[in-house]
């Protein structure tokens, strides 16, 4: 029997095992629990063209305008044209959704949500289903992937080489080498970084998106969800003044944010006017009364965090890297889909389109591997807090050639896992490259897009523009 390694347990993972599974692949599926992913942290919801009055052509046109233009069109349109079928693949699981949205950058209500926690529930029915199929599930961390001679056959975990005959990555981005993010602390980009020392191609590293309302407390970063903004939320300053559309896409409400606070200025958000917050956004409503605050009564201090990797490991239309056997689906990947600037809940959307999309591009593929001696890259993670103060300090909101600079040289001062260092040197070597403003990547030094640079970086060691 073909055995298939999953590196990862978020929704694209979890999707992913439950299509192979129900192929008669024997599946193994490798994480630290569906708790410890960001799949299972996300609030809003999945993005879905599927009701009256709304289209598939109207979802793409959204997704490439908040791309800024660097989507790819193909790739836009194999996605949303599946939104169906990832819809009735949800349904069949029994899973039901509350209600409908509009969040920041759609031209309609088609954010499909569950309590503002939509996350938790689709993560925990998946994982559910896939324990039915029979998906064999190991609790741990893959240290390092088995590639040899242009193919992969397999990973390293706690010393030991599993060989698999087709591996997939769902291991999610690399946000926490940002001093500030919500997401899962495990997402520094071990494995990503891993595979680009192995030939891996890398993509689109310097687009970094960083989410407008995050919230940092005594109990640390949480996010409050755009789906408030969506429900009538308003952003002022101290002064009560509003300075920004609240729905237009984060890229724009981000750096406004950012502008206020670098004047001086703190930020807020105003939910006092939304009824029933509690029951809308049960959520968000638990951590800000944690920190004593009631959103109902009171404003809510907010800045942008580091949110969601828009780069990846660069694939092709049907989630294979330029590695035989070897495939990346989720935030681990990059197929030119959110372009520049990620279209608010077209994440988890990704997620469950690529998850089914690879089992059957796997089937297709007919994997086969072999046992032959890799060797394991596996490395003490070393002073990932100074990785993280330099990645935020010159490549966060806005970024300028001089402190670009200043980044990567400290970056080569820093001790620490020589893979990590590798992916933190694309992050900022990419942004260097692209001497141009567009989407989430903000060069106050080229304020403006440029024609010329209307392509995707690729990073292989070194960025290629």
């Amino acid at each position: 029997m073909t055995k298939i390694g999953i590196i990862g347990d978020g929704i694209a993972g979890l999707t992913a095992a439950i299509g192979l599974a129900k192929k008669g692949f024997e599946v193994t599926l490798i994480g630290k629990g569906i708790d410890k992913t960001n799949s299972y942290l996300a609030q809003a919801g999945v993005a879905l063209p599927i009701l009256e009055g709304d289209s598939i052509r109207s979802h793409v046109l959204d997704t490439i305008r908040v791309g800024r233009y660097l989507s790819d069109e193909e790739v836009v349109w194999a996605v949303i044209s599946k939104s169906s079928e990832a819809y009735d693949f949800l349904l069949s699981l029994s899973l039901t959704f509350e209600g409908n949205e509009i969040e920041g950058g759609h031209s309609f209500p088609r954010v499909f949500t569950i309590k503002n926690e939509t996350g938790k529930h689709i993560t925990k029915i998946l994982y559910l289903r896939a324990k039915e199929l029979g998906v064999h599930f190991i609790d741990g961390i893959a240290s390092s992937i088995g590639i040899k001679n242009g193919k992969c056959y397999g990973v390293f975990l706690n010393g030991e080489f599993l060989n698999f005959d087709a591996t997939v990555l769902a291991t999610g981005g690399y946000t926490a080498l940002f001093k500030y993010t919500a997401g899962s602390p495990l997402n520094l980009g071990t494995l990503t970084g891993d595979a680009i020392m192995k030939g891996v191609l890398a993509s689109d590293l310097e687009f970094v998106q960083f989410h407008p309302t995050g919230f940092i407390g005594r109990n640390g970063v949480k996010l409050v969800s755009e789906a408030v903004r969506g429900a009538g939320a308003k952003l002022v300053n101290e002064n009560g003044e509003r300075f920004v559309s609240e729905l237009e896409p984060r890229d724009v409400v981000a750096r406004a944010i950012y502008k206020q606070i670098k004047s001086g200025r703190r930020v807020y958000l105003d939910a006092t006017g939304i009824e029933n917050f509690k029951e809308k956004f049960p959520q968000i409503y638990s951590f800000l009364v944690g920190e004593g605050i009631n959103p109902e009564r009171d404003l809510i201090p907010v800045t942008p965090i580091a949110h969601y990797s828009i780069g990846g490991l660069k694939v092709d239309l049907y989630y294979r890297t330029n590695i035989k056997n070897l495939y990346a689906i989720g935030e681990a990947a990059n197929n030119g889909f959110h372009g520049a600037n990620r279209l608010a809940s077209n994440s988890l959307l990704e997620c469950i389109v690529s998850g089914l999309e690879v089992a059957r591009t796997i089937v297709r593929d007919k994997p086969k591997g072999e046992n032959v001696e890799v060797r394991d890259t596996t490395q003490e993670p070393g002073d990932i807090e100074s990785v993280k103060e330099i990645l935020w300090k010159y490549a966060g909101i806005v970024r300028s050639e001089n402190n670009l600079i200043e980044g990567l040289k400290e970056l080569k001062k820093v001790e620490i896992d020589e893979r990590i260092k590798l992916l933190a040197k694309g992050i900022l070597e990419c942004a260097l490259a692209r001497r141009e403003s567009r989407g989430v990547h903000y060069r106050e030094d080229y304020p403006f897009m440029r024609k010329e640079f209307e392509r995707h970086s690729i990073f292989n060691g070194r960025c290629m523009l």
